[in-house]
């Protein structure tokens, strides 16, 4: 825990993040200032420490990254968190996005399917938010809390998850990138009635892709 440390220099560091993220179109005042809060450099390795604050994604092991600022800021708008609202995270991964979610007031239930990375967990903890954590398939969701304010989907997904469309609630919002290849288009899926959607489309973006389902034996 010895390099749970916020000095100055990365508190600058931040700030000059937070104005590149405002110059890239992240309008979101509340969103500046979760990056503001939440110390990206918590959830990297002490190697990487100098670069926490770039605009840059990183391996954390497992074969997945943090995703760059950018697009945790930019998925994070396209969702539109109210305080209070109750999201599904598919990719807990670092556990940055979970914080910031937490830090927007959101109540959060995330599910990671890599049981190494759920160490993420102390890093939260010790910035004092309590999302509930879960190890399982991702193209399941989390039936046993349904159904959700919002969804979020941090993985490349090769196709849109029926069952997570069904633990959203009617006039809920799925944010999930979408597409088989190395690049996924970005989609924004309201749920009007049980079973009508609108979908918009923001860009092209590039994830690692979103673990097969399980196998059953």
């Amino acid at each position: 825990m010895q390099h749970l440390k916020d000095t100055f220099k990365h508190k600058g560091k931040r700030k000059l993040l937070i104005e590149k993220l405002a110059d890239m179109g992240i309008k979101d005042q509340r969103i500046l200032e979760a990056f503001d809060v939440v110390p990206r450099h918590f959830f990297l390795d002490t190697a990487f420490e100098d670069q926490a604050y770039t605009n840059m994604a990183f391996q954390i092991g497992a074969g997945q990254t943090i995703s760059h600022p950018f697009t945790v800021a930019f998925q994070t708008e396209l969702l539109e968190v109210k305080k209070g609202d109750k999201i599904l995270e598919i990719g807990t991964g670092s556990g940055f996005q979970t914080s910031i979610l937490c830090e927007l007031g959101a109540k959060v239930y995330s599910i990671e399917r890599q049981s190494e990375l759920l160490s993420s967990k102390h890093v939260i903890h010790h910035l004092n938010y309590n999302p509930k954590l879960f190890f399982g398939d991702g193209y399941k969701g989390n039936a046993l809390n349904a159904p959700y304010d919002k969804i979020l989907v941090t993985c490349g997904a090769p196709e849109i998850p029926q069952e997570l469309l069904k633990q959203l609630k009617v006039n809920g919002v799925m944010v999930i990138p979408v597409g088989e290849g190395v690049e996924q288009k970005m989609l924004k899926i309201t749920k009007q009635a049980e079973t009508a959607f609108t979908k918009e489309e923001f860009g092209t973006f590039k994830f690692v892709p979103m673990l097969e389902r399980t196998v059953k034996k």
